[in-house]
């Protein structure tokens, strides 16, 4: 679709994720096996046949950047490309000082294109939207701001921007991340209107308003602290109910579905999501492929048929390239090979990939970055209090490993 600039904000350092984010920016982070987090937007993009995007990068971006070479080369079509930028420094001498001016610093890209409308897009989201409706809904409102946004429950509302609209869907109010007091939804007093952090932009109104916020020293030069409280008062913005939004092939379940992985144990949780029996995120619709990288390895091996030492998989998810051995992994993700030797069990885990699982290990409720090796016979995850002492445990008990580590080896 002609006229449309995509411009993914995929830069930010993910503290909250930490150690996954000890070596990579937060969309980097592998998910589900065959992913990173970065793929689900890239998918929904690609997806809506809107193929002119900029990966905008920053923090801690080596990973990324060799994901995206790697995934998401588009070679030998006019006008279609999806290109990663590094900060570069444009404006001055400081790095992005905020969303905004991620954008800001970038506005020569915009300049070259000359867009109609420009998407802004968080990169560390897992979600599925036809960008298209959204982009229709747009054009019908004549807006020059639409937000995406869905209901999310009062207690969380200090962790997103809150909406209030008219019955037309036109924005009349706006809070960043109150502490206290959240404007809830009429008739819905347990829930706000949350803003997803995506936005559908006029070109010129955007261009205008990050020239204007970049002249403001007091300013954080934020989307949801500066420029939408800029614009709602004086223009036409509007609200797009993301639950409204229909991909062929999906569910009733699954309509709404968004997480915010920002969080070890939103992060678990959205791994867990994705291998129960009737997931609300299907990875498996045909009409909406997930693309990511997939190496050149081998398909999964399960070996031994012996009393007592069968390698099997139960209500979990096992990428290519591994070796389940004599051994039991159960309601748990694989990624890409992963070796689990025999007389081992692993039960509620995620593992990111290049794993080696000794002999004998119980492992249960962790998270087991790349690269992780663990020796023969150690148990993780029967003890809080070892556990605590050894490892990472989030609020709600899981163990995180973070990449490269080698646990009881001497």
């Amino acid at each position: 679709m002609s006229g449309v600039l995509t411009m993914i904000l995929a830069g930010g350092e993910g503290t909250r994720l930490a150690p996954l984010t000890g070596v990579r920016a937060k969309p980097a982070v592998p998910f589900g096996g065959n992913y990173r987090i970065i793929d689900f937007v890239l998918n929904n993009f690609v997806n809506s046949d809107l193929l002119q995007i900029f990966v905008i990068t920053q923090f801690k971006s080596h990973s990324l950047m060799k994901h995206l070479s790697r995934a998401w080369r588009v070679t030998g079509l006019t006008n279609r490309f999806i290109d990663p930028i590094p900060a570069q420094m444009q404006t001055g001498k400081h790095w992005y000082l905020g969303t905004a001016d991620a954008i800001y610093q970038n506005l020569h890209l915009i300049h070259g294109l000359d867009p109609e409308h420009v998407c802004v897009f968080g990169g560390d989201h897992i979600y599925k939207m036809d960008v298209r409706q959204m982009l229709d809904y747009h054009r019908h409102k004549q807006a020059v701001l639409t937000v995406a946004a869905i209901p999310v429950p009062v207690e969380q509302a200090h962790e997103f921007g809150v909406i209030e609209v008219d019955a037309d869907g036109k924005m009349i109010g706006f809070e960043e991340k109150p502490k206290t007091n959240p404007k809830t939804i009429p008739g819905r007093p347990g829930f706000v209107l949350a803003s997803m952090g995506n936005y559908i932009f006029e070109a010129k109104t955007l261009v205008s308003v990050l020239e204007e916020d970049a002249k403001q020293a007091d300013s954080k030069h934020d989307f949801g602290h500066n420029i939408i409280p800029k614009l709602y008062p004086a223009g036409e913005v509007y609200v797009y109910d993301f639950s409204s939004n229909s991909i062929r092939g999906e569910s009733e379940r699954s309509s709404g579905y968004w997480r915010d992985v920002g969080t070890i144990d939103s992060y678990y949780d959205a791994n867990m999501d994705l291998i129960s029996v009737e997931p609300p995120f299907d990875l498996y619709n045909k009409y909406w492929p997930l693309r990511g990288y997939t190496p050149p390895v081998p398909p999964a091996k399960f070996v031994h048929d012996e009393a007592n030492r069968t390698g099997q998989a139960i209500s979990s998810m096992v990428a290519s390239g591994c070796i389940v051995s004599g051994s039991i992994v159960y309601q748990s993700i694989l990624g890409f090979n992963v070796h689990v030797h025999s007389h081992s069990y692993i039960e509620k885990c995620v593992l990111m990939g290049n794993n080696d699982i000794g002999r004998g290990c119980r492992i249960r409720r962790a998270i087991i970055d790349k690269d992780v090796k663990i020796a023969p016979g150690t148990i993780i995850g029967e003890d809080p209090v070892l556990d605590k002492q050894r490892f990472h445990v989030s609020a709600s008990g899981v163990i995180v490993i973070p990449k490269g580590a080698m646990i009881g080896f001497d």
